[in-house]
């Protein structure tokens, strides 16, 4: 008797570490970078605005649970992730092969192809061909960067780093880059639309392996618990219409989620 008490109590034990070990999330902490308008930037008042700025907010609201951001270039989300200074990225990520080697993601929030941007009247086109001997610009950390180093730079084109997406436009503008390359939304909606995108256009989308569109929530390799839980969330966004009503505040009729 005094052997099956004992099995009890250290049964009892385990069951306590074990709730122990399961987080309860009071807050989440999104990291992201905010010049990539209209997905995440900043208002003039200094707040963060976007469309994945408003579908983190939603999902926190569906989970009951207050939404910290934390700014940071892209370069630098994960590492911030490996180094817990947030538990998710928020910030028009994209799921890559590579990426996926390293942490883990949500389901899809939306997808989106990959363009450039150049001037009107320049004759620029997506094809590498057209690009040969000019400079393109692109935001460190993105699958851009993978596609000018694997692509562009063996195709004789010139290509520049910077931190983030607002560092790429103002020198596209001075004129230091001939082009950009960077998601075909942010550019269309986002700098085209600017008074200083005015005489720019876009190519058609840039066809290759290396740029997927499925964009997601990106999380710390194995944290089983955080996936599911936000995973909980964009359903239902979804389901009760939330997704909806965001998407067509910021893109009207576009429907930028492919349901993969």
């Amino acid at each position: 008797m005094k052997k099956a008490l004992l099995t009890l109590s250290a049964l009892a034990l385990c069951m306590a570490a074990g709730s122990a070990l399961a987080k309860e999330y009071k807050e989440l902490r999104f990291g992201v970078d905010p010049s990539y308008a209209p997905f995440e930037s900043k208002a003039a008042d200094g707040s963060l605005v976007g469309f994945d700025i408003d579908l983190g907010n939603a999902i926190c609201a569906e989970l009951k649970v207050k939404c910290k951001w934390v700014e940071s270039d892209f370069d630098g989300m994960i590492p911030g992730l490996k180094a817990n200074k947030f538990d998710g990225v928020i910030s028009s990520m994209t799921v890559t092969p590579a990426r996926e080697k390293v942490i883990d993601f949500s389901d899809e929030l939306f997808s989106g192809p990959t363009s450039f941007v150049f001037k009107k009247g320049s004759g620029l086109t997506e094809d590498t061909a057209s690009l040969k001997g000019k400079t393109v610009g692109y935001e460190q950390g993105t699958i851009q960067e993978a596609y000018a180093k694997a692509v562009l730079d063996k195709a004789g084109v010139k290509t520049q780093a910077y931190q983030n997406q607002d560092q790429v436009y103002a020198d596209l503008v001075s004129g230091r880059l001939d082009a950009s390359i960077q998601d075909m939304l942010q550019a269309e909606l986002g700098f085209l639309k600017s008074p200083q995108g005015a005489n720019y256009e876009v190519s058609k989308p840039v066809d290759s392996p290396l740029l997927p569109s499925k964009t997601a929530i990106g999380i710390a390799k194995g944290n089983k618990e955080l996936k599911e839980l936000l995973n909980k969330g964009i359903k239902a966004l979804h389901e009760d219409g939330t997704y909806a009503a965001i998407q067509k505040k910021h893109f009207g009729d576009l429907n930028l989620y492919s349901g993969k």
